[in-house]
């Protein structure tokens, strides 16, 4: 089983395009800029090279997670050390019977959802209480987790 890189590429530019929405002022941006205690004139002053940039390499190494969760044949080939020359026969029994099995959108946007809502709203939700953040920060956040990682998984899972 190969890697859809262009997938993975797409699905960690996701991330640039969904928060370019989802922060924008006409939607949560507003919000989120009064909850984080910033403003428009302290945004300016970053260096988005640095930040895109970075947020471009992390964004990869979530796509990667991404698989995992959500391309299950990732599983069994993790459980041959990822050399299928190496597995027994039954390997290739069970990817010719299961290979393209659950390999659609639908089944990777669930993914992504649930990795939103039970890893990423956590993750959020716990950095925000011990930063003293407010119910909105948490929610305006981990919301675009959510979506972020559902249309991750979606891109990932369903590009077959």
């Amino acid at each position: 089983m190969e890697m859809n890189y262009l997938a993975i590429t797409v699905a960690a530019f996701s991330t640039l395009v969904v928060g370019f929405v989802w922060y924008h002022p006409k939607v949560f941006g507003t919000v989120w800029m009064r909850e984080a205690g910033l403003t428009e004139e302290q945004l300016k002053k970053g260096n988005m090279i640095k930040i895109f940039g970075l947020t471009l390499i992390l964004s990869f190494m979530i796509a990667i997670v991404v698989i995992l969760l959500s391309v299950h044949q990732m599983g069994a080939m993790s459980l041959v050390g990822g050399d299928p020359s190496q597995a027994l026969p039954s390997y290739r029994v069970f990817m010719d019977d299961y290979g393209m099995a659950f390999r659609t959108y639908k089944h990777g946007a669930f993914h992504g959802f649930l990795a939103g809502l039970f890893f990423a709203l956590p993750l959020v939700a716990i950095n925000g209480l011990f930063e003293h953040r407010s119910a909105k920060y948490i929610f305006v956040n981990s919301g675009y987790w959510i979506v972020t990682l559902t249309i991750m998984g979606t891109i990932i899972c369903g590009w077959v």
